[in-house]
């Protein structure tokens, strides 16, 4: 069997757009007809120069090659450009085509992916989402309500989920790390009690934020909301910092979680080595697919580390995150867009199971699902925006926060 053709298709996410603002799908085939489904994740260029980068990664480095050959096919582009280092976006290429690869493999063969990676230990995945407005309401306002943060876990955990997550520490910056103004530290004190008051201990708080702070504004905040006792505190430096995030770490009582941002194992050891983090939040989109996702879990093992697969995307990394997670012994929690009913439900042939707070595992062929290709094509994406785009300007005192993500 060899990989033969390739189809890429950008999808535009409708209001209210959870998730990002589109999804890039890749659709492999070979000379036997089987085909399979990969995404890539948040590119750091526009869809369209992401397109021009998955064919060039696929021809110059897949095409013509056996799909079991996976390994062969990730050395070839690590290495590629004589570079052997993980490049974000030509790793965020294959990724997809990866992911691809093992749905094309495991319908080969009659088999959900997990069982070709080690098989299932996992009975069921536990899951969490994001705290999101209701239909209508002003995102601004919700966001930056501790109150309505409140009611909204209560109504997620209402309907099965034991952890949460939110973001209120303030905007997302190109400046790099700052200091939390003294309003950051007041409204992410404020989410965290009221939050833990509406749940009591039927949840799980997860505090996001995306690498907002300095190594000494990180402890001030895990100072602030350790009270609340938050399963983990997310990203709360630029992920290039290892040796300020091990002192956050050193010095929270709040487990640091981080990942989203970083590709391959060998972007991750360096975290795992230094203890900068006990959990780590691989995007299966980003960080080179199902098998990479696999040497991570077997590398965190070994350092005492645990897995929660990062969401922020479409359907097909959602399925490759649940397949993953079904195998590894030392995974914690996945995400999940809600309990991916909407868009998401609506762009597959095959639902994921949301039940009690955890999902099922896909027990079908591949990942289990299949994209709704005529879904996914109706709703082209036009512009040129990047999936998700940080804040031009510095973080001042007294402007108003941001969440998303």
């Amino acid at each position: 069997m060899k990989l033969t053709d390739l189809d890429v298709i950008v999808t535009g996410n409708p209001p209210p757009g959870y998730g990002g603002r589109y999804f890039i799908f890749v659709k492999v085939g070979t000379d036997t007809g089987l085909t399979g489904w990969g995404e890539c994740y948040a590119a750091a260029v526009g869809p369209q120069a992401m397109r021009a980068v998955i064919e060039d990664v696929f021809a110059r480095h897949m095409a013509g090659e056996n799909p079991e050959n996976i390994e062969a096919m990730f050395r070839r582009v690590y290495s590629s450009g004589f570079t052997q280092r993980p490049d974000p976006t030509v790793i965020g290429a294959f990724s997809g085509l990866e992911i691809a690869c093992w749905d094309i493999l495991g319908k080969d063969r009659g088999r959900p992916i997990h069982a070709l990676i080690g098989g299932r230990v996992q009975p069921r995945l536990r899951a969490y989402t994001y705290l999101y407005p209701d239909a209508g309401e002003d995102p601004a306002t919700f966001y930056g309500s501790p109150t309505r943060a409140a009611e909204a876990a209560a109504a997620r955990v209402a309907e099965g989920f034991t952890a949460v997550k939110f973001d209120p520490a303030g905007p997302y910056t190109v400046m790099g790390g700052h200091q939390p103004t003294p309003e950051d530290l007041d409204r992410s004190a404020a989410f965290c009690a009221q939050i833990r008051a509406a749940v009591g201990d039927r949840a799980d708080l997860l505090f996001g934020t995306h690498g907002q702070f300095t190594p000494s504004g990180a402890i001030r905040l895990a100072q602030a909301i350790a009270p609340a006792r938050p399963l983990w505190f997310e990203e709360p430096l630029p992920p290039d910092d290892v040796a300020g995030m091990a002192q956050v770490a050193a010095a929270s009582t709040v487990p640091i979680a981080t990942g989203e941002r970083l590709c391959t194992t060998a972007e991750f050891a360096p975290i795992l080595a230094t203890r900068a983090a006990g959990i780590l939040q691989p995007a299966l989109g980003r960080l080179g697919g199902i098998w990479e996702g696999r040497k991570l879990g077997a590398l965190a093992q070994a350092f005492g580390a645990q897995i929660a697969p990062h969401l922020y995307a479409g359907p097909i990394e959602w399925a490759a995150n649940l397949q993953l997670a079904a195998a590894l012994p030392n995974f914690l929690i996945a995400e999940s867009i809600g309990t991916g009913t909407g868009f998401h439900s609506e762009l597959l042939t095959g639902a994921i199971q949301f039940e009690e707070g955890y999902f099922k595992v896909p027990e079908g062929p591949g990942l289990g699902v299949e994209l709704n290709e005529a879904v996914a094509r109706a709703h082209p994406y036009n512009g040129n925006r990047l999936h998700l785009e940080m804040q031009p300007g510095p973080h001042l005192p007294g402007a108003p926060g941001f969440a998303g993500g």
